[in-house]
């Protein structure tokens, strides 16, 4: 009985349209930022923020930013990957040039590479849309990997090819580089998370997220009533790249610390976030935390489970993993097309109304 609307009086706009109506999901949202900025920094180690809670953020964050592209304004991208290799590869060339520049800023410089990247190759969705798009965006992918293994410049001429990350701190505490302390990880990549997840929900919110929805919906009627699909779906190329490359220049720099692009930022990475998005939730930022969680936590728990538990080959757990991930797309796509979110939609839905049937 205490999920309830009842008692809960709006005196203003700013109440009425807040994100969380009820104080019982505030009161849960507010317990989550606490747990996770003054409670998991104290507990976490080194197993548990490279395995699983580092990369869920970082993925979070390049969810996020497909979702508001694909889910939001429903232009399909298969150039992931790519994307997070410019924020990657801007992050390196940024930090090897100006080492006297702080961290923070490095990254969301990158964000801003890779978004004028993203807008340069957004251009072909104002003459074609759907599959022709996703064939569009997916040799993006190939071209961008392919760009940034021809070019030596890119990898500053290293005999190896591969970008290493080096040692830059905050606050006199290493954030990149071999001596990064675990909490120190998770704090920096945490930060953008919030910062970013609160920016998603804003946009998606306002004016321009309604403009994306209406392109994403019918985009002749919403260019009868007023819509710029050039502005629009620029804009959501634009800030989708922007997140993305965030993403990839975190996932280089603080989680991986070197990289090879074909390795590090491959097809698979590009479909590994799409998948995100798919089980997750297509337009829900809520979507992408949950798809995120997901796609990171099941090869630890397989793993955990198959090969620690009861022995079983790696490979053949890897090989398990494929297909629980492809029956559970077919699965979401026929029966539930929005994802996990809107399960937890309808969970909500049941219990403001329990204990009463209808």
């Amino acid at each position: 009985m205490l999920y309830r609307e009842a008692g809960e009086f709006k005196t203003s706009y700013a109440q009425d349209s807040q994100t969380f109506p009820i104080w019982w999901d505030r009161l849960w949202y507010q317990v989550a930022l606490v747990a996770g900025f003054a409670v998991l920094p104290f507990v976490i180690n080194d197993y548990w923020a490279n395995a699983v809670v580092v990369p869920f953020v970082i993925y979070a964050i390049a969810a996020i930013g497909l979702n508001i592209l694909t889910g939001y304004c429903g232009q399909v991208s298969l150039g992931t990957g790519g994307f997070m290799a410019v924020g990657a590869y801007a992050v390196y060339k940024l930090m090897t040039s100006f080492p006297d520049v702080p961290i923070m800023i490095h990254v969301i410089l990158a964000g801003a590479i890779t978004a004028a990247v993203g807008v340069l190759f957004g251009l072909p969705s104002l003459r074609i849309k759907g599959f022709y798009l996703a064939v569009a965006t997916l040799a993006a992918q190939f071209f961008l990997v392919w760009l940034f293994n021809k070019v030596p410049w890119f990898y500053n001429y290293s005999a190896s090819g591969q970008i290493t990350a080096p040692e830059r701190t905050m606050f006199g505490i290493a954030v990149t580089g071999a001596n990064t302390p675990a909490w120190a990880k998770y704090l920096f990549c945490a930060a953008f998370l919030f910062v970013l997840a609160w920016i998603a929900r804003n946009l998606t919110r306002g004016t321009i997220g309604r403009k994306w929805m209406a392109i994403r919906d019918m985009d002749i009627a919403a260019e009868i009533i007023g819509v710029n699909p050039l502005t629009t779906k620029l804009s959501a190329f634009a800030v989708s790249s922007f997140f993305i490359g965030i993403a990839g220049a975190l996932f280089f720099a603080v989680y991986l610390g070197a990289a090879e692009v074909g390795e590090a930022f491959g097809i698979q990475k590009s479909f590994l976030i799409l998948f995100m998005i798919i089980i997750g939730g297509l337009g829900s930022i809520f979507g992408s935390f949950a798809g995120a969680a997901f796609m990171v936590l099941l090869p630890v728990f397989l793993k955990n489970v198959l090969v620690g538990g009861l022995g079983w080959p790696s490979d053949l757990a890897a090989h398990i993993e494929l297909m629980i991930v492809g029956a559970l797309i077919i699965g979401f796509l026929i029966v539930e097309p929005h994802g996990l979110a809107q399960l937890w939609r309808v969970l909500k839905e049941k219990l403001r109304l329990w204990p009463f049937p209808h």
